[in-house]
């Protein structure tokens, strides 16, 4: 059972199709946290993969208080970060707008158009502190300054980039961990424009999402 914050279509809906399509012996149904009572089966035992990239204390409560009223007995699993997959997703989605280069084999950076990265997630300071882990995976792929920040909140982007700028980093760009459900559509645009960096998309549906929510459900297998 997919849990997304916020609606259960668009992106929620693309990455369940890809996980059904990569893991056809799993039966993946998708539900908003908000309907997760109503949606976990009573005839069999769910195990519930939250469609966050780190392990947001306001989802997670919801999750777990929705499971507890069911009655259904399901597993929640951890967040799907932080993890190397996340970071080979956010520099790909970077060199898909052409703000990093990457090698086909081994997807190392080989050329940067930018001098520094800011790694854009939403729910403030403990947000920030959780995917820290994801940016020096990212800072090393890279062979950049990656700098965690937030998009929702002071102390956030622009003064990340002022830091950068600081250090000598004058090309920005932000790389949003985020799914894509998490917040305003635009609120990484504006971002940007605040900090005069460019920026990729959001993960989205990316192949690795897909992988780590099947990891999450083998780990609860496996367990």
């Amino acid at each position: 059972m997919l849990a997304a914050p916020g609606s259960a279509s668009g992106v929620a809906a693309e990455i369940a199709a890809v996980v059904r399509v990569d893991n056809p012996q799993i039966e993946v149904r998708l539900t908003a946290v908000d309907t997760l009572t109503e949606s976990l089966p009573a005839d069999r035992q769910a195990v519930v993969v939250p469609l966050v990239t780190w392990d947001d204390p306001i989802v997670l409560a919801e999750i777990n208080k929705a499971v507890a009223a069911s009655g259904s007995g399901a597993t929640v699993t951890e967040a799907l970060g932080p993890h190397p997959l996340l970071a080979e997703a956010l520099h790909i989605r970077l060199a898909e707008r052409g703000l990093a280069r990457a090698d086909r084999v081994r997807l190392l950076n080989v050329y940067s158009p930018v001098d520094g990265v800011i790694l854009g997630t939403v729910g403030g300071e403990r947000a920030v502190h959780a995917v820290q882990p994801t940016a020096v995976l990212l800072a090393s792929r890279l062979t950049l300054p990656v700098i965690a920040a937030s998009l929702d909140s002071e102390p956030g982007v622009p003064l990340a980039a002022e830091r950068l700028r600081a250090a000598g980093a004058e090309r920005l760009a932000i790389a949003p961990c985020l799914i894509g459900h998490e917040a305003p559509a635009d609120v990484v645009e504006k971002a940007a424009g605040q900090a005069g960096a460019g920026h990729a998309e959001p993960l989205g549906a990316h192949s690795a999402i897909a992988e780590l929510v099947a990891r999450a459900y083998g780990s609860q297998l496996a367990t």
